[in-house]
């Protein structure tokens, strides 16, 4: 092995290391939920926005709080955390911010709102109205915001994790195609097992430990996986694959809408960064496999509305095993 192969093999021990620190101190807080996390972890460090959607009270709240003190910012502390609670009454100047005329020096001058933070939590997200949940569409896709003829730009790394609540209809809105395909991922944590719960009672994690937490890693360390993230391989017939899958959801009878171009490229980007945290620097079917439906079933739009989103998840996952299965039978 010669010093440059050397130096990059070290390069990638540090960055599994980093990560699976980052995975285990979440776990302190939310308990039993490693796979969960190991998701979210691909969703962010791949540079995507997470939908937590899941009954009330599970910690959808505590999982942004707990990145937020897990990752250090610039200055020694931790990452810009700016919590939004939607509601039916918020305005998109709110969210984005505003231009506020200056009396003393007679012109105006932005005022930022929360959207321009690192991790952003836009709690219950589908309480406030479409116009509202539209105030993210840009910064969420183009990473600025505009007002006025200015763009503004949030610090990096930024990311929004937004929270729903599935079982209530009353005083929600649900949402658009356009705002759902913002988000690379669409996750719920589920009820934690007897031996979790067990422990959430005996200390509390959210209320305790979690304040406690010490960061994990510096932001330029987050940045750093970021592009060990665009590194990582795939095959070009896994590729070839993912596409397929992505163009099934197209002609499937079953939908009447399909997954789009942008779905296809978070698709490719979110395996290629759960292929890095499982110690990997190439993607293998089974993270496609995993990755099908929290990446592809939230844009989908079933032909028949009366069905539970669960059919699309289970179509999803029929299309992804059938292409993935098609591979290996021809290799």
């Amino acid at each position: 092995m010669n010093i440059e192969q050397n130096t990059q093999t070290n390069s990638n021990q540090n960055v599994n290391q980093k990560i699976k620190a980052l995975i285990n101190g979440a776990c302190r807080v939310i308990r039993g939920k490693h796979d969960f996390l190991e998701l979210l972890a691909a969703g962010i460090f791949a540079g995507g926005h997470i939908l937590l959607e899941d009954n009330p009270g599970l910690g959808k709240t505590t999982v942004a709080k707990t990145m937020a003190r897990l990752i250090e910012g610039s200055s020694g502390r931790p990452l810009v955390f700016k919590r939004i609670q939607f509601t039916p009454d918020l305005l998109p100047y709110d969210i984005t911010g505003v231009d506020i005329f200056d009396p003393e020096t007679r012109s105006f001058r932005f005022m930022p709102g929360p959207i321009l933070a690192n991790i952003v939590l836009a709690d219950e997200i589908n309480r406030a109205t479409p116009k509202v949940q539209s105030a993210l569409l840009e910064v969420m896709a183009e990473g600025q915001v505009t007002i006025g003829d200015a763009s503004h730009r949030p610090p990096q790394p930024f990311f929004v994790i937004a929270t729903g609540n599935p079982i209530e209809s009353e005083g929600t809105f649900p949402l658009p195609c356009a705002q759902l395909d913002r988000f690379m991922m669409r996750l719920s944590l589920g009820y934690p097992d007897r031996e979790s719960e067990l422990s959430i009672l005996d200390d509390n994690p959210a209320g305790g430990i979690l304040e406690s937490l010490e960061p994990i890693m510096t932001c330029a360390e987050f940045l750093e996986i970021r592009e060990a993230v665009k590194k990582v391989f795939c095959h070009p017939s896994l590729k070839e694959a993912a596409a397929d899958i992505v163009r099934d959801t197209r002609t499937h009878r079953g939908f009447s809408l399909g997954v789009s171009p942008r779905g296809a490229l978070h698709y490719l980007e979110a395996a290629k960064a759960l292929a890095l945290i499982r110690d990997r620097d190439y993607i293998i079917d089974e993270d496609l496999l995993i990755l099908a439906v929290p990446v592809l079933s939230h844009r989908v739009r079933l032909k028949d509305v009366s069905e539970d989103t669960s059919k699309a998840q289970t179509v999803i996952r029929e299309i992804s095993l059938a292409r993935l299965e098609s591979i290996k039978q021809r290799n």
